[in-house]
Order: structure tokens, then C-alpha cells, then sequence
């Protein structure tokens, strides 16, 4: 018998309500009792001495059938003037919480209200609270992924304008004015002349040999008999006209008139005599189709010099001399050193016409409207990097709420806890008092 009274009670917390009402510990229909029970706590609460005991009892917490036992004991001290000879109290606060604690042990209604309270707390308060604080970190997290993410962005962007800027070789200040200012070096930047190490060579004058064409020969001891002067032939037109005066049967065809002047006008002004206009103005590299027709040729010209230093570097073939056995003189007497170094030339040449920044100057020069156009590119990517820069403000800011909301939650989750522990100890030990002193374990509360 002593061995079945050290045997432990463990209960389900979870199912403490049924084993409680199965048991017959309680009332199947406490609820409507507890309904009345906190209306007349509500009423006298409102009617409450001066006390800072009472008034930490009453703030901030559930008040239950432990804290009306608190009370009772606190108003006896300030209600003692009341007690009659009969041990009673006239007070009518001393009655109206006594009569709390009487509607509380009928049909042990507190036992099942705080096992009601601690089924709550264990499965919905103490959760909701978890999530939400969980909720909290889990935000200052993305919040702080967000932030380095939004001023990554930010540089990321900024360096592609000053990248931009830089392709385009302007600072970035003011990106239309210079862009404008660019078109103004162009001309200088298309007369430059490369640095020469040693001065090209003069190219000798290709003369043909024509033999002895239009060159009068004697004959040498052979007389064909043929005279060297033409044959007239008689076609019996007389080339000679009467004269006649200017006053006789002739007619007056009007052609005696003073020679009439014509005046040529260009439309809207008087341009002045040799002056260009539109693209008759424009160099041969600032006009688009004959820049891209020198450009051409220069790549023509690359790719024939190129495979000329690859044959001069292979054996000779029987075809490849003969080839140029008719090829001028300048050609045959190149050597594979000096193609390439014309190779090289080339190359420099054609990678400055057809850089990004020659190409863009072109653009400029050609159309006025790309510039507005390369101006609203920059500026927009200037504008994501700054809204980015704001992003990522703003992520501070919301990391700083969920923080602070977090700071918020947690007093009152261990508050929560340390209520819900305090809860389960009373009960623990009120249903152990019913069973002799057994212990009892609630289990499942995960506290």
C-alpha cells in the first residue's frame, strides 16, 4: 500500500478537462458558473481599498481563485474594523469577495477554470507568442538579406554609370552638357596621327613601259610607196557663202538681245559663294558611308597584309613565286617584318575608329536625339542606384520595428511562462491532495 501511494499520477495536460469531469472532480457544466464568478469579480473590483499589494494582484494578470484567497487574507487586515462579535465582517467588500470564493469551491469550479487556463496557455498562448517572435527574427533576418542586398545593388549601379561614363568619357557631373562637349573634340581626335618610329618609306612612282607606241620610226631600206598625206575626197559642198549685209532678205531671229543674268537663290538664306552645307560640310570620317568605306578598305588592306607575312613566313612554292614575279616592285621587296609591323599599324588604326567611345561620338554627331537618349540611360541607372540606396534605408528601418516588436514580446512571454509554471504547480498540487499526497505529473506542457 506504502509503494502504491509513492506511484505517480501523470495526466495529459491536453486532456486534463476530461480527466478532471471523468473523475467527477468537477461539473460537466462549469462554464455558466464561471461566467457568473468573474461578472461579480468585475463589480468588485471597481470598489477596492487603497493597497499596493491589492494593486499588483489586480494588474495585469488573470485573476483566479489563488488571487481571491490573496485578497480575502488582504482585507482582513483593512477590513478588521468591521468584524462583529460573531466573527463576521459588515463590510460589504469583505462579502462580496467571500462570496467569490464560495461560488469558486462549489463543485471545485476553480480547479477546472485553472485547468482550463493552463490547457489555453499551454496550446494556443505560449505558441502564438513563440510564432510571433520567431515571426520577428525570421523579418530582421530577410530585412537584413534585403538591406545588403539593396546596397549592393546601389554600388552595383553606381559603378555601371561611372563605368558608362567612363566608356563614354565623361565624369558624370552633368551628363548632357557633356556629352554635347565631346561632339566638339571629335575633329581634333580624327586628325591625330599615331607616333612613328621610323618615317615610311617613299613609294617609287610605278611606270608602265609602253614600248614604242606613238613614237615615229624611220623605215630602213623599205620605200612601200604610200604618201604620207592624206587623200581629199571631193564631196561637192562649197564651203564659201555670198556675203550679204546684215539689213538685207534675211531673218531677224532676235538673237541680237543682251544675254539675260540668272541669279541663284538657296532657300530661307543667301548662303555665300564655297561654303558647305549639312553633310557637304562633314569630313570623310564624319560622314557615316565614307567612314565605313575606309574602314573597309583599312580591313581589306589588314587582312592582305596579314596573309602575305603568313606565306612569307612558309617555304616558297613554285605558285606563290610566280604569282609574284609580276607584282610591283614596293610589293616584292617587302620583308615579313615589315608586313607585320603594317599589320600592327592597322590594327591600332581600326581599333581607334571603331572603339565604343568613336562610336558614340559618331552617334552624337549623326543624330542629336541619341543624346537624349544616352542621357536618359545614364540618369535612370544614377536613379536605380539611388532608389536602391533608399531600399536599403528603408529595410533598416523595418529591421529596427521587428526588433523593437521582438523586445516587446519576450517580457511577456516569459511572463506567460512563469504564470503558466506557477499554474501548473497549484494544480499539481490540488489534485494531489484529493489522492492522498500522490505525486502528479501534468505532462506535455513543454514549459
Amino acid at each position: 500500500m506504502q509503494d502504491h501511494q509513492h506511484v505517480p499520477i501523470d495526466i495529459q495536460t491536453s486532456k486534463l478537462l476530461d480527466w478532471l469531469v471523468d473523475r467527477r472532480h468537477c461539473n460537466l457544466k462549469w462554464q455558466s458558473l464561471v461566467l457568473t464568478i468573474r461578472e461579480k469579480i468585475n463589480a468588485a473590483i471597481q470598489d477596492m481599498p487603497e493597497s499596493e499589494e491589492i494593486a499588483q494582484l489586480l494588474s495585469g494578470s488573470y485573476i483566479h481563485y489563488f488571487h481571491c484567497l490573496k485578497i480575502v487574507d488582504l482585507l482582513k487586515g483593512t477590513e478588521a474594523s468591521t468584524k462583529n462579535i460573531f466573527g463576521r465582517y459588515s463590510s460589504q467588500r469583505m462579502k462580496d469577495w467571500q462570496e467569490i470564493v464560495s461560488l469558486y469551491e462549489r463543485d471545485n469550479t476553480y480547479l477546472v477554470e485553472l485547468s482550463s487556463l493552463l490547457v489555453r496557455n499551454v496550446n494556443y498562448e505560449i505558441p502564438s507568442l513563440k510564432k510571433q517572435i520567431a515571426k520577428c527574427q525570421q523579418l530582421q533576418q530577410e530585412y537584413s538579406r534585403k538591406e545588403e542586398e539593396g546596397q549592393a545593388g546601389a554600388a552595383e549601379m553606381r559603378e555601371q554609370f561611372y563605368h558608362s561614363c567612363k566608356q563614354y568619357g565623361i565624369t558624370g557631373d552633368s551628363v548632357r552638357r557633356e556629352l554635347l562637349a565631346l561632339v566638339k573634340e571629335l575633329p581634333s581626335q580624327l586628325v591625330e596621327r599615331p607616333h612613328l618610329e621610323e618615317p615610311p618609306e617613299q613609294a617609287e612612282e610605278d611606270a608602265i613601259d609602253w614600248g614604242d607606241f606613238g613614237v615615229e620610226v624611220a623605215s630602213e631600206g623599205t620605200d612601200s610607196g604610200i604618201s604620207a598625206q592624206a587623200a581629199g575626197i571631193d564631196w561637192g559642198i562649197s564651203l564659201e557663202s555670198d556675203s550679204k549685209e546684215a539689213g538685207g532678205d534675211g531673218i531677224d531671229w532676235g538673237d541680237d538681245a543682251a544675254a539675260l543674268q540668272i541669279t541663284v537663290l538657296e532657300a530661307g538664306t543667301q548662303a555665300p559663294e564655297g561654303v558647305a552645307r549639312g553633310s557637304d560640310a562633314l569630313t570623310l570620317l564624319e560622314y557615316p558611308e565614307t567612314r565605313n568605306q575606309f574602314i573597309d578598305e583599312l580591313m581589306e588592306l589588314e587582312i592582305f597584309l596579314s596573309q602575305r607575312a603568313v606565306e612569307m613566313s612558309e617555304e616558297a612554292d613554285i605558285l606563290s613565286v610566280s604569282q609574284f614575279q609580276l607584282a610591283p616592285a614596293i610589293l616584292q621587296g617587302q620583308t615579313k617584318a615589315k608586313m607585320v609591323s603594317m599589320v600592327s599599324a592597322l590594327q591600332d588604326l581600326i581599333g581607334r575608329l571603331t572603339s565604343l567611345r568613336m562610336q558614340h561620338l559618331f552617334m552624337i554627331l549623326a543624330s542629336p536625339r541619341y543624346v537624349d537618349r544616352v542621357t536618359e540611360f545614364l540618369q535612370q541607372k544614377l536613379k536605380q542606384s539611388q532608389l536602391l540606396a533608399l531600399k536599403k534605408e528603408l529595410m533598416v528601418q523595418k529591421q529596427q520595428e521587428a526588433l523593437q516588436e521582438q523586445a516587446a514580446l519576450e517580457p511577456k512571454l516569459d511572463l506567460l511562462l512563469e504564470k503558466t509554471k506557477e499554474l501548473q504547480k497549484l494544480i499539481e498540487a490540488d489534485i494531489s491532495k484529493r489522492y492522498n499526497g500522490r505525486p502528479v505529473n501534468l505532462m506535455g506542457t513543454c514549459l
